[in-house]
């Protein structure tokens, strides 16, 4: 009887530590002072075992001013949102980094869900589903079908917000200095570790890009990168030709 209340006791330690884990939320930012504050906003309700760092990208549209007084640091760092990650990892305090897009909105239960890799034996990364907001007919599709090919591949995109133990991302040593693909890159680095944590909680992304750009051609546009990350293609040549199919 003893052993089994001291293993009650240790697995109730457990879930407690990691309920009390603490959290750095990370955003990589560049001109986005039309979105910033909203999500800064519901940053600021979380407990105190939270910290929110932005990581300015050359901003030219006030970025960095507008979150000022919203996250406990503001940071600067050259373009690129791999190399903003890895500014704003190398400064964090907490347990559990979660990289979060600025138009990208946590849902109510985030902070629950993510803790969950601070259990012992538990996965040691993680993404959330997501939804994605805009005019297309096709955006709920392109999201169910998001949400399904990470669940299956366990590669997942920077839209649905990976979270990642800090130990686990210091063995790795971060991020890869990539110019385009730093998510799938990241995914798969954590994927020979474990797992991820997929969750079914959905995270609400902007449809912008693909308002923007249409959403078949976006779509297309995206399969096309991934297929040419994958057959080998270097990350500097994708990033000129992303840039060119999206103003083209």
């Amino acid at each position: 009887m003893n052993a089994i209340n001291n293993a009650a006791s240790q697995d109730a330690n457990s879930a407690g530590t990691a309920a009390l884990a603490k959290v750095s939320i990370i955003l990589p930012v560049r001109n986005e002072a039309a979105t910033i504050r909203k999500v800064l906003q519901l940053l600021a309700t979380y407990d105190a075992a939270v910290e929110v760092i932005v990581v300015d990208g050359d901003s030219q549209d006030g970025t960095a001013d507008l979150a000022a007084g919203l996250a406990d640091r503001i940071i600067q760092s050259a373009p690129g949102r791999a190399r903003q990650m890895n500014a704003g990892f190398a400064v964090a305090s907490g347990e559990i980094i979660l990289f979060l897009h600025a138009d990208t909105m946590l849902p109510p239960t985030a902070l629950a869900d993510i803790r969950q890799i601070a259990r012992p034996g538990a996965p040691v990364w993680g993404r959330f589903d997501v939804d994605i907001a805009g005019r297309s007919l096709l955006l709920p599709v392109v999201a169910a079908l998001m949400n399904l090919r990470s669940r299956l591949s366990g590669v997942a995109t920077g839209d649905q917000a990976i979270f990642v133990r800090r130990d686990i991302l210091s063995r790795i040593g971060g991020l890869p200095d990539i110019a385009i693909m730093e998510d799938v890159a990241l995914s798969k680095a954590l994927r020979r570790i474990s797992a991820p944590l997929c969750l079914r909680s959905r995270v609400r992304t902007s449809g912008r890009r693909w308002d923007a750009n249409g959403a078949l051609r976006t779509i297309v546009t995206m399969w096309l990168m991934r297929l040419l990350y994958v057959s080998g293609v270097a990350p500097d040549r994708l990033a000129g030709l992303y840039a060119r199919l999206r103003s083209g």
